[in-house]
């Protein structure tokens, strides 16, 4: 299928930036408009959880493109924020009250933070990290806090939790779950992290909710915990998941659970409407079934696959997912390893510098990596092409891995 007629993105962060560069690489010739609803060119995520909440680099480092590269690849970039879909007459409406027509619309809305329903929470020092704007914001209040309480024990809050403690201050994470990182990486991995964050000093709760925030005026004095812990804070950073934004295709009938419903071409039920990104659960199947994913990498790999399939290219999305995470000195790549039955250990743990291979039913599945990159693209290429390694194989240094490839 080739479009015609304007494309529309809803959307400007990693999925819909990069659709619109790509569909110009792919040498769509007519009208792309990219609606992006923040204060800031388009730009980078990971590094506000990272580098740029440690204090090094500008905001303008996090910008993908100048301003020019939109004038350049006449892709009209406005601010402004899609509130309604039209699928009668093809066209969205924006918050400013100005109706855009398409001739596809592709979705790229994101996720947004979930919020605590308890008192206080609202509270100026309680805070989340997601946008550029949170992360400025972070930025100032470590410089002056004392005692920070992370919520929530995944990738974001204990990368906050490294950074703020390596910065000076008290901090304690509490996490509902039994162990850190359980929704997304094996029970290894888990334990190394843990035992490294307890290592500089950073207290972690297990199995235990907030019960309430302690506030003096506006204020925040403490938090409360089920176990009946009370632990003093003058900063409550918020890490318990995103949702992702399918309201405006739920307004427009188009199919939601838990993220937008598209097939494996990304497609939704509307065939002049795509969806990508973290707000899309898409049929995969590699992993025979749906899935969302938040990634900056199934973000943009769903970006070039709409790109190739809007101009003439049939294509189906089937991309290896993967992820990375920085904690401290130690940097972390992961892939979907859920429902592995065995894993085998390559590498050193002693030294923080292993790989936990992942099987199921004696099949390679993912590999989870901490500070050895080259386990990482070894895996990628190999599940890539349908390809395996025995447990045994993995765990013996011995054994050339390139000899595989």
């Amino acid at each position: 299928m080739i479009a015609k007629g304007p494309i529309i993105i809803a959307g400007a962060g990693h999925a819909g930036f990069q659709l619109a560069a790509c569909l110009r690489q792919e040498g769509f010739p007519d009208p792309i408009v990219l609606i992006n609803d923040e204060g800031h060119l388009p730009y980078q995520r990971p590094p506000l959880s990272k580098a740029y909440l440690k204090g090094t680099g500008c905001a303008e480092s996090l910008i993908f493109r100048p301003s020019k590269f939109y004038d350049d690849q006449k892709i009209e970039l406005i601010a402004d924020r899609v509130t309604s879909i039209e699928r009668n007459a093809g066209q969205v409406t924006l918050a400013s009250g100005s109706a855009l027509k398409y001739g596809h619309l592709v979705i790229a809305t994101g996720a947004r933070n979930r919020m605590l329903a308890l008192p206080n929470a609202t509270l100026d020092d309680v805070r989340h990290l997601r946008s550029l704007d949170e992360s400025e914001s972070l930025r100032h209040k470590m410089k002056v806090a004392r005692h920070a309480v992370v919520i929530g024990a995944g990738f974001i809050g204990l990368e906050f939790a490294a950074t703020a403690r390596r910065a000076g201050l008290e901090v304690d994470v509490v996490e509902l779950a039994e162990r850190v990182m359980s929704r997304a990486v094996t029970t290894e991995i888990s334990k190394f992290f843990h035992e490294r964050h307890a290592a500089a000093g950073v207290r972690i709760h297990l199995g235990v909710h907030v019960n309430s925030i302690a506030a003096d005026g506006t204020k925040v004095t403490g938090v409360s915990l089920s176990d009946g812990t009370s632990l003093p804070a003058d900063l409550v950073v918020v890490g318990v998941g995103v949702l992702p934004n399918v309201e405006l295709a739920a307004q427009a009938g188009l199919p939601t659970a838990s993220g937008i419903i598209v097939d494996e071409n990304l497609l939704t039920a509307d065939q002049n409407i795509s969806a990508i990104g973290d707000c899309a659960i898409y049929a995969s199947q590699r992993f025979g079934g749906p899935l969302r994913l938040e990634s900056v990498q199934n973000a943009a790999d769903q970006a070039r696959c709409v790109a190739a399939r809007l101009t003439g290219k049939n294509k189906i999305y089937d991309a290896l997912p993967w992820f990375w995470s920085d904690q401290g000195p130690d940097k972390q790549i992961v892939g979907l390893t859920s429902g592995c039955d065995r894993v085998a250990v390559r590498g050193d743990r002693a030294q923080g510098s292993f790989s936990i291979f992942c099987y199921r039913a004696n099949e390679l599945i993912g590999i989870e990596s901490v500070n050895r990159a080259g386990d990482h693209m070894f895996g990628r290429r190999l599940l890539g092409a349908g390809g395996s390694i025995s447990p045994e194989q993995a765990a013996d240094m011995t054994f050339d891995l390139k000899g595989v490839l």
